[in-house]
């Protein structure tokens, strides 16, 4: 009988604001605008794991079906995703990421797929060694093309015509993944991601009020990312939220709220006088332009919360 491993830590891709020169030598897929998920099935069981080695199954019941569309133990990495309109809505999947037993009326009106991209484990044999081209023409034998699981395609070379089919498709970039390479478990490349839309994973560490009709809400979020010296101050975010939204994160906060700045380094005076602090455990993300020269973000918007990242693990995406 076959076993699989315990664990297998979702590989991950550097941030590159080009396509490489040599991109002839590349698979290339579009990236999924959702919760990254490596899949184990056995016996008809379905385990769903997140990047920080959370269990999520519960939270995605409808993914369950996978159990019944593989008749032999494997380990797939792939994507959970919501569509709306037939693209991946964020803002959807939000409903979901934090409902550990989501009842009938959200799963109707929040439905989720799961885009599996990768195959790790097959039977009694490790896949990682294998190199890329081989892994997704194993990965395609499984014939995962049916709601709510897909295999979506993938193109040898040709990144500029990927890129610009992402654009025109309202995605979030491509990734691209050298023909040759192995799965190394837990690291960051050769594998390399290009986004039409810069995202960062953030630390929530305070608010400051909100004025006119927002008053009686949350104004900003303050924003931080560790790096070698600590916590570091980032900047604020006051866009991308309903009203909705922010009294569920006042909500979230209120239990967290402490008297003295958790963060490390210097942040400025007049964001210091009005701040309300907390402990520094939720994890958000933002849409952002550019770091500005001072390491700040440059017209942030606020996404949404992710439970399923540690706040410890929080840094500047690496370029």
């Amino acid at each position: 009988m076959s076993e699989l491993p315990r664990l297998v830590r979702p590989m991950m891709a550097v941030l590159r604001h080009g396509l490489p020169a040599d991109d002839d030598t590349y698979g290339w897929e579009l990236k999924w605008d959702g919760v990254r998920a490596v899949a184990y099935v056995e016996d008809g069981r379905v385990t769903l794991m997140s990047r920080s080695d959370k269990d999520m199954s519960r939270s995605y019941p409808e993914l369950t079906a996978l159990g019944g569309r593989v008749d032999e133990p494997v380990v797939l990495d792939g994507e959970i995703v919501a569509l709306r309109d037939g693209r991946p809505d964020f803002g959807l999947l939000q409903s979901r990421m934090h409902v550990h037993r989501p009842a009938e009326r959200l799963l109707a009106a929040a439905p989720v797929l799961y885009y599996a991209f990768d195959l790790l484990h097959r039977r009694d044999r490790s896949l990682l060694d294998e190199p890329y081209t081989a892994r997704r023409a194993a990965l395609e034998e499984l014939d995962l093309n049916e709601d709510p699981v897909h295999t979506p395609p993938w193109w040898r070379g040709g990144g500029a015509a990927v890129l610009a089919a992402s654009i025109d498709q309202g995605l979030e970039g491509v990734v691209g993944k050298p023909l040759g390479s192995r799965y190394a478990p837990g690291r960051r490349g050769p594998w390399i991601k290009v986004k039409n839309v810069r995202h960062q994973e953030v630390i929530v560490a305070g608010w400051t009020p909100g004025e006119g009709r927002r008053a009686d809400l949350i104004g900003s979020l303050v924003l931080g990312v560790y790096d070698d010296h600590g916590l570091r101050y980032v900047g604020n975010v006051g866009t991308g939220f309903t009203d909705r939204i922010l009294r569920d994160l006042a909500g979230a906060l209120a239990p967290l709220e402490r008297r003295d700045n958790p963060f490390d380094t210097t942040v400025p005076r007049l964001v210091a006088r009005t701040a309300h602090w907390v402990e520094p455990e939720l994890v958000g993300e933002v849409a952002f332009a550019e770091w500005t020269g001072d390491g700040y973000l440059r017209h942030p918007s606020w996404r949404g919360l992710r439970p399923d990242k540690e706040p410890e693990l929080v840094r500047v995406e690496p370029e």
